[in-house]
């Protein structure tokens, strides 16, 4: 059998080049990854080189990808209107492939591109040195081609980096908002990381997500929230009632307000449905993908509603419901890993925690991998009376970037989105752990005067004597 000859020189072509760029415009993690190792002479067309040296150069100063605008203005710095009109043919290609769907292989052949072109040159270099019997120069220049794509940063050096470390700078997160809650986890949900709500049933979890999801709206993060269960509009209401604190019955009624409130909003909200058991992580992580190369934006925060109805991507030979949520739980922190973004969902807790004033990690329901594959994980209890009073506990099960076991007192109000989370010594917490003292003391008073008199005959006599 004759074997398989795959001609690089046109594999690697200029084609292929200019979807190594649009792979690198649509992914900010891979040029990330790649920043240090990519050789802008690896590309053979002078566009291209004009187009990478600027995506580099933005990146480095703006730690963000370029956007087609960015392009435009840089276009006119050059002098030589050939290569103009050649960058703008290029650009037009790079921008035509931006939807391709073999981003995903073109990104992963990449450092195969570098040895290659790498090699390319070392051959033709090698020919004078071939003539003059320089063969040590050959073996260093094929040793050196070799070595191409070869990741030049090691990691964290302990002893050189301790400013790095120390900077504030070096977690770069998106707070809740709730002071209390962000103090704990250092600042907030950084890239990478997966936090966690746990609360039973019928509690108000989606709400909380919707909060999360406004207040990084508020500090201009760019939001994309995933719903399993509520529908695209839905959950945009009530977005509008956690940015104006109207009750969700009376929101359509108060548009302009709603319009008056949300004008200031920077942040961008990009809301996607998709029915239960259908999509993935990884499906999830492909729309992120699509969302910011069409729309040509960066996403801050990724909010999934939620986990649990998330499909496993990878099945086991003897998969069950236990190990399929364990794995539906590792694939979205590896999504996270991914794409560098934080992303928060929510648990339900098993119906023994239902009746608890304090959810705790034995109440989570299915996979115990949850805890162990989550940053941070904050339960929510809220009893019948609670309801009614509008207010909850939360209790901090677990929590990568500092103390756990903590329970906080919160006001919520489940129809309009407005959610307080308060220090264990804020006066508000005092106010409303008495409330649910008195709550609790008037319940078990009304329960013992219902035995009494069970207990009783008409006339008030005891009957067990």
């Amino acid at each position: 059998m004759e074997p398989v000859i795959i001609d690089n020189l046109r594999k690697f072509g200029l084609d292929f080049q200019s979807k190594i760029i649009a792979g690198i415009l649509t992914d900010r993690h891979f040029l990330e990854r790649v920043l240090d190792i990519v050789d802008i002479k690896a590309f053979e067309n002078e566009s291209h080189q004009w187009i990478l040296k600027e995506i580099i150069e933005y990146f480095i100063q703006y730690k963000e990808i370029p956007t087609l605008s960015v392009f435009k203005i840089r276009l006119d710095t050059i002098n030589n209107d050939v290569l103009k009109t050649s960058v703008v043919e290029h650009l037009k290609s790079v921008y035509q492939k931006l939807a391709e769907k073999d981003l995903v292989f073109v990104r992963e052949q990449f450092l195969e591109f570098c040895k290659n072109q790498k090699l390319k040159s070392a051959i033709l270099e090698s020919v004078d040195h071939l003539q003059a019997g320089q063969y040590d120069h050959i073996k260093a220049l094929v040793d050196n081609a070799m070595k191409a794509g070869a990741e030049r940063n090691l990691g964290h050096n302990y002893n050189k980096d301790i400013d790095i470390r120390m900077s504030q700078m070096c977690r770069q997160t998106v707070p809740t908002n709730w002071e209390c809650i962000d103090a704990m986890m250092d600042g907030g949900l950084g890239p990478g990381e997966l936090g966690v709500f746990v609360a039973p049933a019928g509690t108000g979890k989606s709400w909380i997500l919707a909060k999360l999801g406004a207040e990084a709206m508020r500090q201009g993060k760019n939001v994309v929230h995933f719903s399993m269960e509520l529908n695209e509009n839905y959950v945009g209401l009530r977005y509008d009632c956690c940015f104006t604190h109207i009750d969700f019955q009376n929101i359509r009624n108060n548009v302009d307000v709603v319009k008056e409130k949300i004008k200031d909003v920077t942040g961008r909200l990009i809301v996607k449905y998709f029915p239960l058991k259908t999509v993935s992580a990884q499906s999830l992580k492909y729309h992120v993908e699509r969302i910011q190369s069409l729309e040509g934006i960066k996403i801050d925060l990724v909010i999934v509603d939620y986990a649990d109805i998330l499909r496993a991507c990878e099945k086991d030979k003897n998969a069950n419901s236990y190990s399929d949520m364990g794995n539906i739980y590792e694939e979205l922190r590896t999504v996270a890993g991914e794409l560098q973004l934080p992303v928060w969902t929510a648990s339900q807790t098993n119906r023994g925690g239902a009746g608890e004033d304090i959810v705790t990690a034995e109440h989570i329901s299915d996979s115990f991998r949850k805890i162990m594959t989550a940053d941070f994980i904050l339960s929510m209890s809220r009893k019948i009376n609670d309801k009614a009073n509008n207010t909850a506990r939360f209790h901090v099960i677990k929590n990568r970037f500092g103390p756990d076991g903590i329970t906080l007192y919160a006001k919520m109000n489940a129809g309009n989105g407005d959610i307080r989370v308060f220090h264990e010594k804020d006066r508000e917490s005092d106010e409303i752990k008495a409330t649910m003292q008195d709550e609790e003391n008037d319940t078990k008073s009304q329960l013992k005067k219902k035995w009494n008199s069970f207990r009783s005959d008409g006339a008030g006599n005891n009957l067990n004597g």
